[in-house]
């Protein structure tokens, strides 16, 4: 346990019972917590506001019906209904039209940012299979001309370090660069993954036959932990992914060492 907590310290992981997101390590994670906090301010209010609304037509509710039972019908007494309000009709139709446009405004400009794709100095290819990833680095080739490319298995439980992260564990992390634009293309060969990274803001499909894309910014060192998000097959829990950002000197370095 102590292992797991000084392991949790130094990476980005999800741990037992948790509640809220991940550390940030992208300026799109970053505009996604700001947007959830923001319309949190807004569900709380709708929230208590549909409650107090419920708990006044319950009160309301119970005093009619004492009011029908004291009712003296043999004396023709008028009796108020109020069955429609035009201002009431206004204010319920006005009002979350205008919360709708507040909500859909910077909702809209983080999807933008997230679909620009910036001149990317360095592409990595994720191959989705049953039930393992495979990555490219397209920009570099080895020794042989071949492009570097690696495949990255789940480490099995009885092969784990000390301090490793059961079901998290890879025998090869994907190495990025941090503050450098990266695109990021997704393809399967079998079936419907998805390659998902909550601390980098990132989850997109991998379709068979399809070539999808994707950018990511790292903007700081770590070791970033995500899974497929898709189901695809009897060993859909066991296909993780490790992305460890580095410096740029430390990347390049890698890549020769390829």
């Amino acid at each position: 346990m102590v292992a797991y907590q000084a392991h949790q310290n130094i990476t980005d992981a999800a741990f037992p019972w948790q509640l809220g997101f991940q550390d940030a390590a992208s300026p799109v994670m970053e505009g996604i917590i700001n947007l959830h906090h923001d319309l949190m301010v807004f569900i709380f209010f709708i929230f208590f506001f549909v409650l107090w609304l419920l708990f006044k037509t319950v009160s309301l509710h119970a005093g009619e019906e004492q009011f029908i039972r004291d009712f003296d019908f043999s004396a023709n007494q008028p009796r108020t209904q109020i069955v429609h309000g035009t201002k009431l009709e206004v204010v319920w139709t006005v009002l979350p039209s205008l919360i709708l446009i507040v909500v859909a405004v910077p909702s809209f400009a983080l999807l933008y940012s997230i679909d620009e794709v910036i001149d990317p100095a360095v592409t990595l290819k994720c191959v989705g299979h049953q039930w393992y990833w495979s990555y490219e680095l397209s920009d570099y080739e080895r020794t042989t001309g071949e492009n570097i490319n690696f495949d990255s298995y789940i480490v099995a439980e009885e092969d784990l370090q000390l301090g490793e992260l059961r079901l998290l564990e890879v025998d090869n992390r994907v190495a990025m660069p941090i503050h450098t634009h990266i695109r990021v293309l997704v393809t399967a060969t079998d079936v419907l993954h998805s390659w998902a990274v909550p601390a980098l803001g990132i989850k997109m499909d991998a379709c068979p036959g399809r070539l999808n894309q994707t950018s990511m910014f790292i903007s700081r060192p770590g070791v970033f932990f995500g899974q497929c998000s898709e189901i695809c097959g009897v060993n859909h829990g066991f296909m993780p992914i490790v992305v460890e950002s580095m410096s740029l000197d430390k990347f390049l370095s890698f890549v020769s060492e390829q």
